[in-house]
């Protein structure tokens, strides 16, 4: 981890020294903003006008849609800006919700149609595929999460540690649960179902909504300036792209894989949830609220799936 951050910060210096970067800050701050806003289109024209020239709309779409759930987790942590926090009972009906959007989600967006992808590529396998990539997925959710050093919600409190050492543990453990889900919206649209893909793309943006605020609230009360609390939670769900793109691209190169893929990113969703999600609402004993609002978060998203794929 340690080398991580050593990495991070020689990147930085270097590019602080940049004569390039240099001439940049010295401009008036509306020009120099333009300069940076002109950059980033400039990078999306190249990234998407790639995609649609290698692959195809939908890919571009799915990739769209990634970025779009992955910002959500900027929308969710601007309550920062006004309030250093909230209450546990809110809190836990929020992610209450969450876990039961992601749920819904992961039963009628991946493993439903994987299920029917499934026996049509495999005939009469297709149980067993999606089953087998489900443990691969919670496999690779396991390994990754004993073998990244992280910090839980539940220890952002923890003061033995400095800031530069919470921000680092805070991104890897929100890449680590972020990447599969982005996973899961590329493969969902890689399957050429633009309207399951719809779906499951709402479902990870309203999950990522909470996951914000529990990112940047701490932040915020441990002395950081709001609008960067802000600024580090948006970049933690910014890793849901990467995610998504290697979703879409797999599956649309290699349609057979389709839905063990779907199986793998069902079981690491479902790791997450079991493992963060749930736990955190009943971190402080039992919460009667995270349970309902669990309940209507499975419904809401079940109503949602079926106006949206009729």
């Amino acid at each position: 981890m340690l080398n991580i951050q050593k990495t991070l910060e020689d990147y930085y210096l270097r590019l602080q020294a940049h004569p390039q970067y240099l001439n940049v800050m010295t401009l008036p701050l509306l020009q120099r903003w333009g300069v940076f806003i002109g950059l980033f289109l400039l990078s999306q024209i190249l990234v998407f006008g790639s995609l649609y020239i290698i692959f195809d709309k939908v890919v571009v779409i799915g990739f769209l849609a990634s970025i779009l759930a992955g910002l959500a987790t900027g929308v969710g942590a601007l309550p920062a800006l006004f309030f250093k926090n909230i209450s546990d009972k809110l809190f836990n009906g929020l992610l209450g919700a969450a876990a039961g959007v992601m749920l819904a989600a992961t039963a009628f967006s991946l493993l439903v149609p994987g299920l029917d992808y499934g026996e049509q590529i495999w005939p009469g396998k297709g149980l067993w595929i999606v089953s087998a990539g489900m443990l691969i997925g919670a496999l690779f959710l396991h390994y990754a999460d004993s073998r990244l050093p992280h910090l839980h919600f539940d220890t952002v409190s923890d003061h033995s540690l400095d800031s530069l050492q919470k921000i680092s543990l805070f991104i890897v453990a929100i890449t680590i649960h972020n990447f599969p889900e982005g996973m899961s919206v590329g493969v969902s649209f890689g399957s050429g179902d633009m309207k399951n893909g719809l779906v499951l793309s709402i479902a990870i943006a309203l999950q990522n909504l909470p996951e914000g605020l529990a990112v940047a609230l701490p932040l915020v009360g441990l002395g950081y300036n709001k609008w960067k609390a802000v600024a580090i939670a948006t970049l933690t769900g910014l890793v849901e792209p990467v995610g998504g793109l290697l979703g879409i691209t797999m599956v649309t190169a290699f349609a057979s894989i389709l839905p063990i893929a779907m199986g793998f990113a069902a079981g690491a969703m479902l790791f997450v949830i079991s493992e963060e999600i749930i736990p955190e609402t009943h971190s402080k004993g039992r919460s009667r609220v995270a349970t309902f609002s669990l309940m209507v978060g499975f419904i809401v998203m079940m109503i949602l799936d079926k106006v949206l794929t009729y």
